[in-house]
């Protein structure tokens, strides 16, 4: 990995088009309404004790925020088709795995926070790739196994047992 590529937030096309709609969003209707928001509650007198001037105040912040976040995110996102369901393991892919010496199985997606966080009905961990656990499984086929380094030190091998593109569910 270069330097360049460990920023990357890997997205799908519709995932980086829902977060260009929020964006736009935010950035339009959304700040036209808090502004609103605000001036009726400044009209209202006193700013000192105006609960809702102060919450409309938070409110803008955190909108701020986010529409920072958002263009961050898109101006480092790299955005490509869904993977194709060839069972090699890259960003975009749901993987299961199982930890030497457990039987319990870890099902994950590989790649970016956001692209999970669009729906929010599905809870998946997230994994980067640049992540010791996500570098080690790159690029290596379901039914392989795979090590890498713990931030304590120790060796961690892992089996890939399935692959599956992130659908969205």
């Amino acid at each position: 990995m270069t330097a360049a590529s460990d920023n990357v937030a890997w997205l799908t096309e519709d995932a980086y088009k829902r977060l260009q709609d929020e964006l736009e969003y935010l950035m339009g209707p959304a700040r036209t309404e808090i502004a609103k928001r605000i001036e009726a509650a400044r009209a209202e007198g006193d700013l000192s004790e105006n609960g809702g001037y102060h919450a409309a105040k938070e409110e803008q912040g955190k909108q701020e925020a986010r529409i920072h976040q958002l263009q961050q995110l898109l101006q480092r996102a790299k955005v490509g088709e869904t993977p194709a369901d060839d069972g090699i393991v890259e960003p975009g892919m749901i993987v299961e795995i199982k930890f030497a010496g457990d039987d319990e199985v870890e099902r994950f997606l590989l790649g970016s926070r956001e692209l999970a966080s669009l729906d929010e009905s599905v809870e998946l961990e997230v994994y980067s790739p640049q992540s010791p656990l996500g570098a080690a499984i790159n690029g290596k086929k379901a039914g392989s196994t795979a090590s890498y380094e713990a931030p304590n030190g120790r060796t961690v091998k892992v089996e890939i047992l399935t692959v599956k593109p992130y659908t969205g569910s």
